[in-house]
């Protein structure tokens, strides 16, 4: 399945997992969001930790959401965008 139709179809359940795991504002970027992706591409997702938000809830959302979705998933946060494109990644990600 392309990631795309996953998101569309889970919305939803996307932004209920990440404010059960601590993160707020998610929003997806890469591939899915310029319309390149396929099927065995990946969900590029970006979320904000709130400040009791740990590692292992940034992992435990990312197994969730890999198996609600059935696609791989690059969870991220604005820190670990590397600074030569993090701008740019924050200025055009898309709300889910």
């Amino acid at each position: 399945m392309k990631p795309s139709m996953a998101l569309e179809e889970k919305r939803r359940s996307i932004r209920e997992a990440a404010s059960r795991f601590r993160t707020v504002n998610p929003r997806v970027f890469g591939s899915v969001l310029h319309g390149h992706d396929k099927d065995g591409s990946d969900l590029d997702l970006l979320v904000d930790p709130l400040p009791d938000t740990t590692l292992f809830d940034l992992g435990g959302l990312q197994v969730e959401l890999e198996a609600l979705l059935g696609v791989p998933v690059d969870l991220r946060t604005p820190g670990d965008l590397p600074p030569k494109f993090r701008e740019k990644v924050l200025a055009e990600a898309v709300a889910v």
